[in-house]
């Protein structure tokens, strides 16, 4: 636990009319030492909000920035999700106890975070959620990310709560436009309106920060079969046996060439059997 103004209390959190008089983690405190950008949106997001939102995040940590969120359903879990995936590092900030994982079906998120990035609360061990408990939370997130980044979000939301709570602080506040009759980009294209930075490319995102896309590395040759399977996996995830087939490999050579490429750290394979790049 870290006392408002002790060693280790986040210096960002005391810009906040009202900081947190503690905060209670679980996790790599160290990440909060990083360059942090958060990123919110709906809870219900459509799937142009979900490549969005995985896109940007795994830009964010290939280029050393640490991504924020509420560790919500929808776009909070994927922007966690798509940090941990790419190997890079998240903080989830929570409205219940640090040690309660709420939706109760983040319960292996909640774990994996607390592993890999770091958990985050002002409320004690045990506490459940309540009513306010989110919009207190919201003010965290934008207070520990020196940008906040909205993609979609209705017109009445607590992605749109968190983005004033960062205007008040004086940070800027970014929005991904979307489609005009879609009820997932009416909170995002009256932040655009209302004045908000535009983020029409992961480029923009970056820029935001002052960051630079990561370096691609050098193609590498694979051998046929390789190949032929790697480019069989660029629709995402993919059964065993479907794979096989879109490969036009035997079984046994299509699972040799998985096992060679995740050798070389190209691919998982989940634990539901399927196969997905890294």
């Amino acid at each position: 636990m870290y006392g408002c103004g002790s060693a280790g209390y986040p210096v960002s959190l005391s810009d906040l009319v009202e900081p947190p008089a503690q905060l209670f983690t679980i996790g790599d405190v160290s990440i909060l030492e990083r360059p942090l950008v958060s990123i919110v949106g709906t809870r219900e997001p459509t799937p142009y909000g979900v490549r969005t939102a995985r896109a940007i995040s795994a830009a964010m940590v290939r280029a050393g920035i640490a991504v924020v969120s509420g560790m919500a359903r929808g776009i909070d879990s994927v922007v966690h999700r798509t940090a941990l995936e790419t190997r890079g590092k998240t903080v989830a900030v929570l409205g219940t106890g640090v040690d309660v994982p709420y939706p109760a079906g983040h319960r292996e998120l909640h774990r994996v975070i607390g592993e890999s990035g770091l958990l985050v609360s002002e409320n004690g061990p045990g506490a459940r959620a309540h009513k306010g408990a989110f919009p207190r939370r919201n003010r965290i997130i934008a207070a520990l990310g020196t940008v906040t980044i909205v993609i979609e979000a209705g017109h009445k939301s607590g992605a749109l709560n968190t983005a004033n709570h960062a205007l008040e602080l004086g940070r800027p506040v970014a929005a991904v436009p979307g489609q005009i009759d879609s009820p997932q980009s009416d909170g995002t294209n009256q932040l655009i309106r209302d004045g908000a930075i535009v983020i029409a490319s992961v480029a923009d995102a970056l820029a935001l920060v002052g960051a630079a896309p990561a370096a691609q590395p050098e193609p590498i040759q694979l051998p046929e079969a390789d190949a032929r399977v790697w480019s069989a996996l660029g629709g995402g995830v993919v059964g065993m046996d479907e794979l096989a087939a879109r490969a036009a490999l035997p079984a046994r050579e299509c699972l040799a060439a998985v096992t060679s490429l995740e050798l070389r750290g190209m691919v998982e394979c989940l634990v539901s059997g399927e196969v997905r790049r890294r």
